[in-house]
């Protein structure tokens, strides 16, 4: 009777955790918890309980855990912060990483901007999005060819 009320205490306190974090990690060994807890009831063997809560959490870990992530976040659209690296960008305002000035237009969007090696980028130069560091694009000219 001890491992059944051990098996549900870790089964809630998995599922508080998940409830908390939403990462999707805590709630596959809730769900070996919750077959040990089942298994304790009938046979009161902690090896056997150990063995399928560890066998148990690792297949829906594992088999389970990249199905339910890509259709759990199906409907979520990236940001501008994650679409613009990468990308071409045109120098609205000439780059100047001293006097912090610098703006470019990406995606009809304007945008600060700094440039990553300190160099001077003058206005209507292309540039390519490397990062971003707070709200400023970091960029680099663009290398034709």
């Amino acid at each position: 009777m001890a491992n059944s009320i051990a098996w549900l205490i870790l089964l809630a306190f998995l599922i508080f955790v998940e409830m908390i974090t939403l990462g999707l990690t805590t709630i596959w060994f809730a769900g070996g918890a919750l077959v040990a807890f089942i298994v304790s009831l009938f046979y009161d063997n902690l090896l056997v309980e150990i063995i399928l809560f560890l066998v148990i959490s690792l297949v829906l870990l594992f088999f389970t855990r990249p199905f339910v992530k890509k259709y759990f976040n199906s409907t979520r659209t990236k940001t501008n912060f994650e679409t613009v690296i990468g990308k071409e960008a045109l120098v609205t305002s000439t780059i100047d990483n001293i006097n912090a000035t610098g703006s470019v237009t990406i995606n009809g969007l304007e945008w600060t901007a700094r440039s990553v090696n300190g160099e001077i980028i003058e206005k209507g130069t292309k540039v390519i999005v490397e990062s971003i560091s707070g709200v400023k694009l970091m960029v680099n000219i663009k290398k034709e060819g």
